[in-house]
């Protein structure tokens, strides 16, 4: 009897994440899609539970893409016996989560509901599905940094906020090397920390983006934008046909309210420091 196969859209809803997620773990070498004449991506039983895996790995313990290549290939060839240990961190410290601990999707729910809005409102305002949304809310997980701002503009926050970001000191702000705040993991392969506390004329965040992670579309607000790339390669488009591609010691400053998308241009990770001015990220 044959294996049941799944189309992208249908396993990434069994996974709980985003068929753009599953797209960015195979450009990142995590999964192997079976591949129609036509080009159409498939996966069968054996491969959905690899992508659980890849999730958990991702989401639970934190681990970057090549950490989880290696350890599913250490599994494979039978050497890993020993639950995955926490990917190193920079500091012996622990890292610190943001300010507050209710769950993203958590909150997603409770301003949906006192909004009397249904999933399938909120998610056609947004451009997702509703399973899409439905799994979100549950999880977390799934939503691109594009998607996200989309949902924070549609119930009148900032992405920053809906990330549990202290905004309520105005006190000066010490935030030791390795030690930085960070957003919960809501999109596959993007890491955003914080860099200064409370409430401010501007936002700094740190970004590490694993190979091949984006914006996954474009997004627009009010301000100014400032990016310094640390290591490794950045693109950025600008009102959909302006392309900079950005290197490490690079800066680039631009209008927020010019759609913008991005993506990770190396084959390694980029690190970049991303400040926005005002606070409306």
């Amino acid at each position: 009897m044959h294996d049941t196969l799944y189309k992208i859209a249908e396993a990434a809803r069994m996974v709980g994440v985003s068929p753009s997620t599953l797209r960015l773990w195979e450009t990142q070498d995590l999964v192997d899609p079976i591949r129609t004449p036509s080009g159409q991506r498939l996966f069968d039983g054996e491969r959905i539970e690899r992508l659980k895996r890849i999730a958990w790995l991702r989401h639970e313990q934190g681990l970057n893409p090549a950490a989880i290549r290696e350890l599913l290939r250490a599994e494979e060839g039978g050497a890993a016996e020993a639950p995955p240990p926490m990917m190193p961190a920079i500091s012996a410290e622990p890292r610190r989560t943001t300010g507050d601990e209710i769950p993203v999707g958590q909150k997603v729910r409770r301003l949906r509901r006192s909004a009397a809005k249904t999933l399938e409102t909120v998610a056609g305002e947004i451009g997702v599905t509703a399973s899409v949304l439905s799994t979100f809310e549950r999880t977390s997980q799934g939503l691109s940094l594009t998607a996200l701002h989309a949902l924070a503009h549609y119930f009148d926050t900032t992405v920053s906020i809906l990330c549990g970001e202290d905004l309520s000191s105005r006190n000066e702000s010490l935030v030791r090397y390795g030690e930085w705040p960070t957003w919960p993991a809501t999109s596959s392969g993007v890491t955003v920390q914080v860099l200064a506390e409370g409430a401010r004329q501007m936002q700094c965040h740190r970004f590490q983006l694993a190979p091949g992670a984006s914006s996954e579309g474009a997004y627009q607000h009010e301000g100014e934008e400032f990016i310094y790339v640390l290591t490794g390669s950045l693109e950025v488009v600008l009102e959909g046909d302006r392309f900079f591609e950005l290197n490490a010691g690079d800066s680039f400053t631009f209008e927020s309210h010019r759609p913008h998308s991005w993506r990770n241009l190396s084959k390694s990770e980029t690190i970049l420091i991303w400040i926005n001015t005002p606070a409306t990220f």
